[in-house]
């Protein structure tokens, strides 16, 4: 018998904060005392994460883990699409690559997915007090209705509730939550049960008129209204987050390109909230400025974004950079870039065929059907052995000389990445390389930052998921949210007085 109460999280647009939301309240339900896990029945995003279980999923799934005080697990997000081109993805099923599809063709290859994301759903079910399931998109995507299974096509198979997440700094915020409303079912509808607005700034007084309004339209109480959190630093999916923080006197100026199928782009958050780093994302179109590090992100689709990087003028750029003695760090797929040559025989990010790499490392990589999934520790093989903790993600084996001088030594015997002889280029797999505190900062002081603020990533999200979740302590209306879950550990959990914080 199932004892699992199950709330969903749908949002009015993509980036409204589902995510955000359903990370708060696991924050929020997991330190008063509710075994909570996160859910998402399918996800599209090229951030990733490794699961405890040998699998991959988003990484918001994997935050949002992370904020119930849980390991991430396949089970969490069953059902992972990886864009390769603008009409294709690759499919992940429980944590596993098991095809490259059309979006037509997974659109009839949807009621396997469901079947997964069942299977999923029903033993964190069995397992948790409570389940909060996080929509994708909007439910009001009229030609995504068919066959759907992230919003309320899941809603209405297994019978849950759900409440609408809309972002007010968008502007049109009631037409956003009436407008999706209205675009629903009449059963879709019953399951709406009241409306979150999020991010909101101003004077709430001047907001009040239009909040009565909605109920009095809607018949739905608005659960509340949660304040624009400034500086909050919670993992991105795929919207790359504001890389101009709040800086005193930078000391190293560090530019990384925003390529089209760009992939775990936050291993460049320590990077980017780093006090003493100016840190740069260069667009399309955009030249790159001067810098003291060059960092090359990971891509889904290493061979088209190199050729966007030659169009772009990157190419040149990295080389003169090189000559007036900067530094390069590449990761994943950039790292794969770095090389003589690029082979994809199975066609498997696009059209079967070899290129020519960068050549600034004496390497050549093949793309092969089964991909590495692992989390990993090691050292860095720079001055000190910082020690490193990451993840692989990659489906590409490289081979070459420059191996001989490797980036990373792993904790289980193997070697990583490489160095190359002039000592300016790192090329790994590792994705996370700069999360530790002592890889970051051993990773600045080989850039020209010897003496570099210590900084500690994990630390940090874990007290940004503690605001977050007193801000949604203090925003939302716990009885009515109680109400929204129906009877049960999680409502009685909402219902309780908040738990004394510890000095």
């Amino acid at each position: 018998m199932r004892q699992a109460r199950t709330l969903m999280v749908q949002g009015t647009t993509s980036d409204a904060g589902k995510s955000t939301l359903v990370a708060g309240l696991a924050r929020l339900l997991w330190r008063r005392g509710v075994r909570v896990a996160p859910f998402k029945p399918q996800n599209m995003a090229l951030n990733s994460a490794v699961t405890v279980d040998g699998g991959e999923i988003g990484r918001a799934q994997a935050l949002q883990a992370i904020a119930a005080g849980l390991e991430p697990h396949t089970d969490m997000n069953p059902v992972l699409l990886k864009p390769s081109t603008d009409i294709g993805a690759q499919v992940i099923i429980h944590g596993r690559a098991v095809a490259n599809l059309s979006a037509r063709d997974y659109h009839n290859y949807k009621p396997r997915a469901m079947a997964a994301v069942l299977e999923s759903y029903g033993r964190l079910a069995d397992a948790y007090e409570a389940v909060l399931v996080e929509g994708a998109g909007s439910p009001a995507e009229i030609n995504l209705r068919d066959r759907d299974i992230a919003n309320m096509g899941f809603a209405e198979e297994v019978d849950c509730p759900v409440i609408l997440v809309a972002d007010i700094d968008r502007g049109g915020v009631f037409a956003h939550l009436v407008g999706t409303l209205d675009l629903l079912s009449p059963t879709e509808q019953a399951r709406v049960k009241g409306f979150v607005i999020n991010r909101f700034r101003g004077d709430i007084g001047l907001l009040q008129s239009g909040l009565d309004w909605l109920e009095a339209r809607t018949g739905r109480p608005v659960l509340g209204v949660v304040p624009y959190l400034h500086g909050l630093f919670l993992d991105a999916e795929d919207a790359l987050a504001d890389a101009r923080a709040e800086k005193g006197e930078a000391r190293l100026r560090v530019v990384a390109p925003v390529y089209p199928r760009i992939s775990n782009h936050t291993d460049l958050d320590a990077l980017r909230l780093h006090p003493q780093v100016d840190f740069s994302w260069v667009g399309p179109g955009q030249n790159m400025p001067p810098a003291d590090l060059i960092v090359l992100p990971g891509s889904k689709a290493v061979q088209a974004d190199l050729a966007w990087l030659r169009q772009q003028g990157w190419e040149e750029s990295i080389k003169r950079h090189l000559r007036y003695g900067g530094k390069v760090v590449a990761i994943c797929g950039g790292y794969q870039m770095l090389g003589r040559q690029l082979h994809d025989p199975l066609g498997l990010e696009g059209k079967p065929g070899s290129v020519a790499g960068l050549s600034l490392l004496d390497t050549e990589t093949e793309l092969e059907a089964e991909k590495q999934l692992q989390t990993v520790t090691g050292s860095l093989c720079l001055p000190g052995g910082a020690p490193v903790n990451g993840y692989e993600i990659h489906m590409g084996v490289t081979r070459g000389l420059a191996l001989a001088r490797p980036a990373v030594q792993l904790a289980d015997g193997r070697a990583d990445g490489a160095l190359s002889e002039d000592g300016q280029i790192l090329g790994t797999y590792l994705h996370g390389l700069f999360d530790h505190p002592d890889a970051l900062a051993a990773l600045l002081a080989w850039a020209g930052v010897s003496d570099a603020e210590r900084i500690d990533l994990s630390a940090r999200r874990q007290a940004d998921l503690e605001r977050l979740a007193d801000s949604l302590e203090a925003s939302l209306d716990l009885p009515r949210l109680a109400a929204c879950f129906g009877p049960g550990i999680a409502a009685d959990a909402l219902l309780a007085a908040a738990p004394a914080k510890l000095a």
